[in-house]
Order: structure tokens, then C-alpha cells, then sequence
């Protein structure tokens, strides 16, 4: 019997003990997969970390250079400015060397008016072989001559404003040119400066397109090792179920093992106890002697046919049994 029971409790101990190992070996792999995906968060927190003061590194950059080209337009909105003006400068001097030359006609014509009333002035004061009649032709061409002189005198004061304001609108032509070639120059140096701001952020923009793809990859580590273990502990789970399933029913073949092995014992114990030894059993056999007659408690009973002293003198070997408290006495 004892090699039948131990044959299904072994069978059940090596599977028993080939699931333990199995559920070791699946939670070193568990804790594996765990320690993996904990690498890969730290390295992709770090990568992370370092993109983020990339990022604000650049930010910074960017915003210098954004200033710095605001500065470089509004040296542009000056230039242009001048530049404007310098135009309508110029157009306002063309238009004043039209008025020059108009202005110009009339100082000669007022110079040649003065140059023939001089004449005739000349004349009248030394020919003496004028008449009348060619002396009053000559006053009425000077007095005609004079009346010229007179509308050409505003002319010639004209031209001699329009001179001035010439050399005046040179000399400010000249002055916003280099005015204007000034903030030329301010502004191709503000684009130089943000262009060599540029270059240094264009090695930083690769560096954080790097750092990005490499946290997304080990991102994708993290959650392939957590995906993995996750799947491992719910085979881990199963198999639990089925370890704590066997090692209950070893529990319970134990159990009944013991129940069975303490129950024998019993048996055996309960049938090789006296009746000194058990209180039922005295008892029992008390009842059976008192009901069969053959009990004598301290006489005889009526029924017996040797009560009589010569019957008892007979008898010398029978015992009386006595009832006493700590056991019970043996009939005959």
C-alpha cells in the first residue's frame, strides 16, 4: 500500500517541483526584462533631460538672432528713408535747374535791356544831328526799354535765390548719402551676425534631432522589455495557479495521511487498552456480569444455590470484585 500512495505523491512532487523551477526561471525573467526597461526609461529620462537644455539652449540662440534681425530692418527702414529722401531731393533740384534756366533767360534778356538803355542814354546825351522826330522815336524805345528793365529785375533776383538753394540741397544730398551708406553698412553687419548666429545653431539642431530619435528608440525599448515582462508575469500567474493548485493537493494528501496513520494508531491503542485502563470497558463487562448473575458484591444473591457458608467454605479460591473508584475489577 505504502509504495502505491508514494508512487501518485511523487509523480505529483516532480511536477510539482518542475513548475517551482520553472517559476523561478520565469521570474528571473521577469526581473530581467524589468531591470531592462528600467535601464532604458534612466538613458531615455537623461537623453530626454539633455534635449530639453538643447532645446533651450537654441530657443535662446534663435531669439538673439531674431533681434538681431529686427535690428538689421530697422537699419534698412533707415536706409530706405534716406534714400527716399535723397530722391525727392534730387527731383526737387531738377525741377529748381528748370527754374534756373528759365531764370537764367531772363537775367541775359535784363542785362541786354540795360546794356541798349545805356546805349540810347549815350546817344541822347552826345548826337546832336537827332531831330525831333528821331529823338522822340529813340525816348519811346528807351521808355519801352525800361518798362522791360523793370519785369526783368524779380528774374534776376530769382536766379540768385535758386543759386543758393542749389549749394544748399548739394550739400544735404551729400550728407544723407552717407548717412544712408551708414545704416547700409549697420544693417549687412546685423545680417552677418545673425547668419554667423545661424551656423552655430544649425550643429545644435542636429545634435537635438538626434537626441529625439534616440529617446523615441529608447522609448521603444522601455515599452518592448515592459510589454515582455508584463507577458511573463501573466504566465507567471497562470502557473501560480497551478503551483498553489499542487501544493494544496499535496497539503490535502498529507492531511489524509496523517488523519488515517493517527486514526489506526487509535484503533490499535483502543484495542489493546484493559479494562483498568478504559472506563467503557469496565463498564460494559460490569453490565454483562451483573446481568448474567454470576456478580457477588459483598453476599450472595438469591438465585445462587451455593450461598449457604458450606457451599462457601468450597470455594475457598473465589474472589469477590470490588468496584473501587481509580478501576474497575475483573469477574470471573
Amino acid at each position: 500500500m505504502q509504495s502505491d500512495e508514494s508512487g501518485p505523491d511523487d509523480d505529483l512532487r516532480t511536477r510539482l517541483h518542475a513548475m517551482e523551477t520553472r517559476l523561478r526561471r520565469m521570474r528571473d525573467q521577469r526581473a530581467a526584462h524589468n531591470e531592462s526597461a528600467r535601464r532604458a526609461a534612466d538613458s531615455r529620462n537623461s537623453v530626454q533631460e539633455q534635449g530639453r537644455e538643447l532645446r533651450s539652449s537654441i530657443e535662446e540662440k534663435l531669439t538673439e538672432q531674431k533681434e538681431v534681425r529686427s535690428r538689421a530692418k530697422t537699419h534698412q527702414n533707415q536706409r530706405d528713408a534716406i534714400q527716399s529722401r535723397i530722391r525727392e531731393i534730387i527731383s526737387n533740384k531738377r525741377g529748381k535747374k528748370g527754374d534756373e534756366g528759365k531764370a537764367k533767360t531772363g537775367v541775359v534778356a535784363l542785362s541786354e535791356t540795360i546794356a541798349k538803355i545805356s546805349s540810347i542814354e549815350n546817344r541822347l546825351m552826345t548826337d546832336g544831328t537827332l531831330t525831333l522826330k528821331a529823338e522822340n522815336r529813340i525816348l519811346r524805345e528807351l521808355k519801352s526799354l525800361i518798362a522791360r528793365r523793370d519785369e526783368l529785375l524779380p528774374a534776376a533776383a530769382e536766379f540768385e535765390s535758386i543759386k543758393i538753394d542749389l549749394g544748399d540741397l548739394e550739400s544735404t544730398i551729400q550728407s544723407l548719402k552717407a548717412e544712408a551708406d551708414a545704416q547700409h553698412k549697420a544693417m549687412t553687419d546685423a545680417h552677418k551676425e545673425a547668419d554667423g548666429i545661424w551656423e552655430e545653431v544649425k550643429p545644435m539642431l542636429e545634435e537635438r534631432d538626434f537626441l529625439r530619435s534616440e529617446g523615441d528608440r529608447l522609448h521603444s525599448i522601455f515599452v518592448e522589455s515592459r510589454e515582455s515582462a508584463n507577458s511573463v508575469h501573466s504566465e507567471i500567474e497562470v502557473l501560480l495557479e497551478q503551483v498553489n493548485e499542487a501544493r494544496d493537493e499535496m497539503r490535502a494528501r498529507r492531511e489524509e495521511r496523517e488523519r488515517v496513520i493517527k486514526d489506526h494508531n487509535q484503533s490499535v491503542k483502543d484495542a489493546l487498552k484493559t479494562p483498568d485502563e478504559d472506563e467503557e470497558l469496565a463498564d460494559s463487562l460490569t453490565e454483562k456480569l451483573l446481568s448474567q448473575g454470576n456478580l457477588t458484591l459483598g453476599g450472595s444473591m438469591s438465585g445462587d444455590a451455593q450461598g449457604s457458608p458450606a457451599a462457601t467454605e468450597g470455594k475457598p479460591n473465589r474472589k469477590r470484585i470490588r468496584k473501587p473508584k481509580s478501576f474497575r475489577g475483573r469477574g470471573k
